[in-house]
């Protein structure tokens, strides 16, 4: 009983973010939108200018709310980091709000089912054994793969790795210097709304398939592969 306790205890997180996830989805979906910043934009910045700190605070923490729960508006998010606070600091800003939420998610999924389903996995034969034995190798270069790449939902970077039992640390630490690229992109874009709401557009989500902006991170994630392949031909090389 007491071992069943524990587990559903340690299950408990997981499930509050699920919930939250679900009831978001269906009360907060119509608010967070391009159009309900717009409409807002002027008090917003009223509200940063009486108040910086408090300002900074509780977007961090809106940030981190809406990533860690799984909510809708993580991109809205970060264009609004870029329009309240500029470029710099408000990558900033957005870097902490989403490495904070991710580092929830994971942490309650890790804790929750991420790692009873590795030790399982490990114990286990067949492929999905190899392939996580292969991930354990290059959890590095991974990491930063899922990160770069922007194919990669974001949701998907933060639950793999705590279903493989990667190290807090080194998700954090992935995740932090991972995502700069892309938020540093929707933050500059976010920068420039105060004109796209002038001319009442929309803006350009679509900027990082751009060819100047894909291929530097092209780039990065082709050096993040790199020890993978260096990895693969020494294996091969040594059998």
């Amino acid at each position: 009983m007491d071992q069943r306790r524990k587990t559903l205890l340690k299950r408990l997180p997981l499930v509050v973010i699920a919930l939250t996830s679900v009831a978001g989805f269906v009360v907060l979906r119509p608010w967070l939108d391009f159009a309900t910043l717009a409409a807002y934009r002027g008090e917003l910045m009223e509200f940063v200018a009486a108040h910086r700190i408090g300002a900074v605070l509780a977007f961090i923490a809106g940030y981190c709310a809406i990533v860690g729960f799984s909510l809708p508006g993580a991109t809205l998010a970060t264009l609004t980091g870029g329009f309240l606070f500029g470029v710099f600091p408000g990558v900033l800003f957005n870097l902490a709000g989403a490495t904070g939420g991710a580092l929830v998610i994971f942490l309650a999924v890790r804790m929750g089912i991420g790692e009873s389903l590795a030790a399982r996995i490990d114990a286990s034969d067949g492929a999905v054994r190899r392939l996580k034995r292969g991930i354990d190798e290059n959890q590095w270069s991974v990491l930063f793969l899922m990160r770069l790449l922007p194919v990669v939902p974001f949701f998907v970077a933060n639950v793999v790795p705590a279903m493989l039992a990667v190290p807090t640390w080194r998700f954090f630490v992935t995740t932090a210097l991972g995502i700069i690229p892309g938020a540093l992109i929707y933050t500059a874009v976010g920068a420039g709304l105060g004109t796209v709401f002038e001319t009442g557009g929309t803006p350009d989500l679509s900027i990082i398939f751009q060819p100047r902006i894909l291929l530097p991170i092209l780039g990065l994630a082709a050096l993040a592969l790199l020890p993978i392949l260096f990895n693969l031909w020494r294996k091969g090389s040594s059998e």
